[in-house]
């Protein structure tokens, strides 16, 4: 179904930013493309003695900012049209964060909780070296997504320093704070969601505190920002993962919860709340909605039932184009997701200037970085929504769109 292609959805919302810019017409093209894209086919063997041939891929898509700057993803539905697709997403989230960074994204086509710790490790150093031919500190720098934690990514920097011989820090970000990982890391997207959020809330003269919340997916994002939203005065009233959901309309009791999933890795069976499906979730009469899952998880064949007042998307693509454009005719006020996730990859850079410089800052000063870059971006989306009479992800495409085309055409084009 073309409303579920990523790439397409992608390329969709990039044609609808560009038609209120003047640009070159080669220009466009240039960015509607993927710089560069490698497909890997690589063996692993197995805890049993067989050998197993796993494919993976890195895709940058545009290199006029910087370094490329994505994460790898471990999931058994990866696709290279999904990888094109965030990795474009990832260009514009860095552009309009105001990093040095163009985008990127990599995945392995595997369920990661199939594999035992020690198949984990072994698929993770040879896709490490697979992707090797495109990935160091000022080229190419990856960082976790879904299905890859902190530990991959220490295993990722470990391969890599091995083949150079010295020890690298700086080709990964979101590593464990020990080998070189910054402080807040880890809650940055988190946290940068309800950042987002409180800003909406202001704009909207809405109460902040007490606002109800339902989150899909209790991941790092949505348990961060569920945990988040809970310490800042907010009400989370439902949350959902892949094996089920909890929901109390008097408000859920974050720190509980947390064990709880810590424990059973899983929020289905909460004590005290009572079963949610993630369809159930979607459509609750919420103040707040954070999709935190997966992309395309907001369609035309359930746009009709949300029924928040802001959708704040902490995940990369939770909407379709034919979703925003019902959501919008609702007055849905919508934190796209370049801007609304946007804080991991801010703490990234951040990370990563640390490790290029061998000096680090504490959390306070990491939190600061963060809030400012997070509020700036959001005051200049509504603004440039405003002046243009557009929605907020086309405005904040648009300045993001702007920004990499004239730094494309200052570079000017080789040779």
């Amino acid at each position: 179904m073309a409303e579920l292609n990523a790439f397409q959805n992608a390329l969709a919302q990039f044609d609808k930013a560009v038609a209120h810019l003047n640009l070159e017409r080669g220009i466009v093209e240039l960015l509607r493309h993927p710089k560069r894209e490698l497909t890997v086919n690589f063996p692993v063997k197995m805890d049993g003695g067989d050998i197993r041939i796993f494919t993976g891929f890195r895709v940058h898509h545009s290199t006029a900012l910087g370094a490329t700057k994505g994460g790898i993803r471990f999931h058994q539905d990866v696709t290279l049209d999904e990888m094109r697709a965030l990795a474009m997403w990832m260009t514009w989230k860095c552009s309009l964060m105001g990093l040095p960074y163009g985008g990127a994204k990599g995945g392995v086509v595997v369920d990661p909780r199939t594999l035992s710790m020690r198949e984990l490790e072994a698929l993770t150093r040879r896709y490490a070296t697979e992707i090797s031919l495109l990935m160091n500190p000022q080229g190419d720098v990856p960082a976790p997504d879904v299905g890859t934690t902190g530990q991959i990514m220490a295993w990722i920097m470990d391969t890599y320093s091995m083949h150079l011989g010295y020890s690298m820090p700086a080709v990964v970000t979101g590593k464990p704070v020990e080998i070189g990982g910054s402080l807040g890391r880890n809650e940055a997207t988190g946290r940068g969601v309800i950042y987002a959020v409180r800003e909406a809330m202001k704009h909207l003269n809405l109460p902040f505190e007490g606002a109800t919340v339902a989150v899909q997916g209790f991941g790092n994002v949505g348990s961060i920002s569920a945990r988040t939203a809970h310490e800042t005065g907010m009400k989370v009233v439902a949350v959902t993962d892949v094996t089920g959901g909890a929901y109390n309309p008097k408000g859920l009791d974050l720190p509980a919860l947390i064990q709880h999933a810590t424990a059973t890795r899983s929020v289905a069976g909460f004590p005290g709340a009572d079963t949610i499906t993630n369809e159930e979730l979607l459509a609750l009469k919420v103040d707040v909605l954070i999709p935190a899952a997966l992309e395309n998880q907001i369609t035309s064949g359930n746009a009709d039932k949300v029924q928040c007042k802001v959708l704040a998307e902490g995940a990369n693509g939770p909407t379709t184009p034919e979703a925003d454009d019902l959501l919008n005719a609702k007055g849905v006020f919508i934190i796209p997701d370049i801007l609304c996730n946007g804080g991991g990859v801010v703490v990234s850079y951040l990370e990563w200037v640390q490790d290029l410089q061998a000096f680090f800052w504490e959390e306070e000063e990491i939190s600061r970085h963060l809030e400012r870059h997070v509020t700036k971006a959001f005051r200049r989306v509504v603004a440039e929504a405003e002046k243009r009479r557009i929605d907020n992800r086309t405005a904040a495409q648009v300045l993001a769109i702007q920004r990499v085309a004239e730094v494309t055409l200052i570079r000017g084009i080789y040779p």
